[in-house]
């Protein structure tokens, strides 16, 4: 027997807020927004989702786990997240080929470059 991923929980001040941001970066659909639960998702009907719940204080210290984007177009889609309100972040990665950005509650994901295969 095996589970089904359901949803990725986020913790977050502003739950409302970030989910809002996170389905305009990503496309995806608000499913629910409640005050103790905001739910998005790439369509009603398609899992995994992303789950952001209150917490009372903000983030501290790097991700365990995060998000990786992989655009058409790194740079124009670094460019887009940062006007949406992302911003660059050094979690020590050194020079690599990817960017390392943070959402407005300082959550760190990555922007890789297109796949080649």
């Amino acid at each position: 027997m095996t589970s089904v991923w359901e949803n990725l929980t986020v913790d977050a001040q502003d739950p409302s807020r970030l989910a809002h941001w996170w389905a305009e970066a990503l496309g995806y659909q608000v499913i629910s927004d409640k005050p103790d639960e905001v739910e998005i998702r790439r369509t009603p009907d398609t899992l995994p989702g992303i789950v952001f719940v209150p917490v009372s204080g903000p983030k501290e210290g790097k991700n365990r786990l995060h998000i990786d984007l992989r655009p058409a177009d790194l740079e124009a889609e670094v460019e887009r997240l940062v006007d949406m309100g992302a911003r660059h972040v050094d979690i020590g990665q050194g020079e690599v080929e990817w960017t390392v950005l943070a959402d407005p509650e300082g959550n760190e994901f990555c922007v890789l470059r297109e796949r080649q295969e």
